[in-house]
């Protein structure tokens, strides 16, 4: 009789510690996002206000645009915020995602040293700026790693008169790395490199790098969020995902967006749109 008591006791405490872990699970949200707005700080700002307000933790898992995609694809988290449209409403039309809305923007900048950037300085667009660099066979560190920011700084290279791809592993490196990462490279070897602009600001190892150029229609940032569909991935925190996607959506999450300021200055512009 104790020894059936017992394996009773047993039978229940699995149950409930069970039953405490997937509940722990499910109160987790898994944002597949970008390094970028990891290594801007934005997340650390942002997030600890919505956890403490719904006791829902974000847990944010960042790669480049291209690998996060695939990551959502593959069910391997429950909301996307990255920065390449058309890929994003590419991946809305195939099912994987329910829906794509604009969530904020910045924009991006080509950062060289200082020493090599007074002719570069004066391009008058970024096409030009490119096409100086390749004429000088200045070293330029790319990303490479099919990232929202390597697809814009490609599409700068398909507009100028040059094949990037022939010198590449000459003057024209490929990193495979986040912003950050790639950044420290750029600096080390005293090479142009093309980074968002919040990545940049947040930035402490800048030594002589500078703004080489900016503010070209070109260098437009624009991030989304998606909600990765149900329907295809049937393990995902819906229900949860769907809450913070509202939060984040809201006035007040657009407003502590803006608010979130370097030395002054957003480092993001909110502009939701349904």
């Amino acid at each position: 009789m104790k020894c059936r008591v017992k394996k009773i006791f047993l039978f229940l405490f699995l149950i409930i510690n069970v039953n405490s872990v997937y509940a722990s699970d499910n109160n987790i949200v898994k944002l597949l996002s970008t390094t970028s707005t990891r290594d801007s700080g934005l997340y650390g700002y942002l997030l600890p206000i919505f956890e403490n307000e719904f006791n829902i933790k974000v847990y944010v898992i960042a790669t480049g645009t291209g690998q996060a995609l695939k990551n959502a694809q593959n069910c391997n988290g429950d909301l996307l915020i990255t920065h390449a449209t058309e890929l994003e409403s590419e991946f809305v039309k195939n099912g994987f995602g329910i829906s794509r809305h604009n969530l904020m923007y910045n924009d991006f900048i080509l950062v060289g040293p200082k020493h090599h950037s007074n002719n570069i300085k004066k391009s008058k667009n970024i096409v030009e700026a490119f096409n100086l660099i390749s004429d000088n066979k200045e070293k330029f560190i790319s990303r490479g790693d099919n990232s929202g920011t390597n697809i814009s700084e490609l599409n700068i290279w398909n507009k100028t008169n040059v094949d990037i791809q022939k010198y590449s592993g000459d003057w024209y490196l490929e990193t495979g790395q986040g912003m950050g990462a790639t950044l420290n490279i750029a600096i080390a070897t005293d090479s142009f490199v093309y980074t968002d602009r919040s990545t940049w600001l947040k930035f402490n190892n800048k030594q002589e790098h500078v703004v080489v150029y900016e503010n070209d229609p070109m260098m437009f940032n624009q991030y989304g969020v998606v909600q990765i569909n149900p329907k295809h991935c049937n393990m995902t925190n819906y229900n949860y995902s769907n809450i913070f996607f509202k939060w984040i959506t809201s006035k007040k999450g657009q407003e502590l967006i803006r608010s979130y300021k370097l030395n002054g200055k957003s480092l993001f512009i909110p502009n939701f749109s349904e």
